[in-house]
């Protein structure tokens, strides 16, 4: 009994919610049928607008041409009517000779005769009957005004619903990646001169291959697209890959997508390591601000002597640790070790990364370290970091530090700093990030993952990452090292 009751019950619930997709189904064409009576409705507004512009087009070009005709005909009436004057006034004076000339004939003196006659034949010869041409200056005919629309009938006869776009096609050889951006080339199967514009999409992902339906970011957009190539600028690539797709639109519809295409856009990705940081510094991800307040439940250090040091105290002095130099686990920073390392490691390829410093940052340090930095130890001032070094306290001073050895670098500071990581190639330069000029190159060998480093006083960092290695810091390197490069006091030691 009580197995048939549950049977029932099942198809009791099997049915409900059978019942219920039926009745979503019958809204959903419910609200189908309203969405195209209501769509064939602006469709057909849409329509009388189109053919009301066309008539309107038409009236505007028939009471221009017919303004045209009639501008003629008043030109040619015009003229011969001044022609028609013209033969008026010589009849006339033709008329007024002949009458002269038959009362003439009755003169018996024949030296008036003479006199009289000589006066005729002089008037005769300047009379301006004998000068006008007899035939008229313009023609009665109008046929150059007349028009044959049997082409453009045609045309009108062939009007047809706006076709829909065809797919556009991705020229996948012609895009470039470089300098953290996209440069997407397209082209249309076929020539279609009803085009609009194109609608560009993109969107990053780490899927290797065709875009997938779940589990992806959204797709970002640009519109309005005239040109059938868009570059992509100003991207932050933390992601291996980038989905991009094109559609045609013309004045009324879009076309479906061109087939998605995946570019590779890897680049060295990274934040702040807050779990490690000196208690002193407030880090956000990839930003580390100085906060004066934050060590107050620190350990305690040297005893009276750490009660006595001031919250802003110099970050010039160091206190070095042999047993914290050979501790494998990452304890926090202390003392004067206002330093934060970014949690990625460098452990082969070349790599970037951008550094911007606040105005009124005192004193800070950007460079990589090993994992083996300790919680006591600034970077620059062990053999196993490198680092260059601002210090706006009194007075600006720039150097470069490796193996507590610093080489001053007589340059100005930029506004950004460009960290160029070859880690095969043993190399590590600093750039100025806005013009690419080179600040410095250390050269050694790593032998241990390295991990971006930065300390702070003061102050605050912005570290910008999923960058790419830009194209004039390569063009520099090669530069630099087809000419065997520049060698420092502070290089080849690790």
């Amino acid at each position: 009994m009580d197995e048939e009751r549950e049977t029932l019950q099942r198809i009791v619930s099997t049915l409900v919610n059978k019942n219920d997709e039926i009745h979503n189904f019958i809204d959903m064409l419910n609200h189908t049928i309203s969405n195209v009576q209501v769509n064939s409705s602006n469709a057909i507004s849409e329509l009388d607008e189109e053919f009301d512009g066309l008539y309107s087009v038409l009236h505007e070009m028939k009471g221009s041409m017919a303004n045209t005709i009639q501008q003629e005909e008043a030109r040619k009436i015009q003229a011969l009517q001044d022609q028609l004057s013209q033969c008026s006034r010589a009849l006339e004076s033709s008329e007024e000779l002949l009458e002269l000339a038959v009362q003439s004939l009755d003169i018996k003196n024949p030296v008036e005769l003479l006199e009289a006659s000589r006066q005729i034949k002089d008037s005769v010869t300047v009379a301006s009957a004998f000068r006008l041409s007899l035939k008229p200056k313009v023609s009665d005919s109008m046929t150059h005004m007349m028009v044959d629309f049997a082409l453009e009938k045609r045309m009108l006869q062939a009007v047809k619903f706006l076709p829909v776009p065809k797919a556009p096609e991705i020229d996948v050889a012609a895009c470039l990646v470089a300098d953290n951006c996209i440069t997407i080339s397209w082209r249309m199967p076929e020539e279609d001169s009803r085009i609009d514009h194109f609608v560009l999409e993109y969107r990053k992902t780490n899927f290797d291959g065709l875009p997938r339906l779940k589990g992806e970011q959204h797709w970002e957009l640009v519109d309005y697209i005239k040109a059938t190539q868009y570059t992509l600028s100003g991207l932050r690539f933390d992601t291996k890959y980038m989905n991009l797709r094109v559609q045609a639109c013309n004045k009324a519809v879009a076309g479906e997508y061109s087939d998605p295409v995946t570019l590779e856009t890897k680049a060295f990705v990274f934040s702040l390591d807050s779990t490690s940081s000196h208690l002193n510094l407030k880090v956000e991800d990839t930003y580390v601000e100085w906060d004066p307040t934050g060590g107050k439940g620190q350990e305690k250090i040297k005893g009276k002597e750490n009660k006595n040091r001031s919250n802003t105290a110099s970050p010039k002095r160091s206190t070095n640790s042999p047993r914290a130099l050979s501790r494998g686990s990452r304890d926090r920073f202390a003392g004067e070790s206002y330093t934060v390392l970014g949690d990625t490691a460098v452990e082969s390829g070349q790599h970037y990364w951008e550094v911007r410093a606040q105005k009124d940052c005192k004193s800070y340090s950007v460079g990589v370290t090993y994992r083996n930095l300790g919680k006591f130890d600034q970077l620059g001032k062990t053999n196993s970091s490198w680092c260059i070094h601002i210090n706006n306290w009194l007075q600006t001073t720039f150097s470069a530090k490796h193996n507590n050895k610093a080489k001053t670098l007589d340059i100005p500071v930029p506004d950004r700093i460009g960290v160029y990581c070859d880690f095969d190639g043993g190399q590590l330069s600093f750039y100025n990030a806005s013009s690419k000029a080179l600040l410095h190159t250390f050269r050694t060998k790593f032998t241990q993952p390295l991990l971006p480093g930065f300390m702070i006083w003061c102050g605050g960092l912005t570290v910008m990452t999923g960058l790419q290695v830009p194209s004039a810091v390569k063009t520099l390197q090669k530069s630099e090292n087809g000419l065997g490069g520049s060698t420092s006091s502070l290089n080849n030691v690790a």
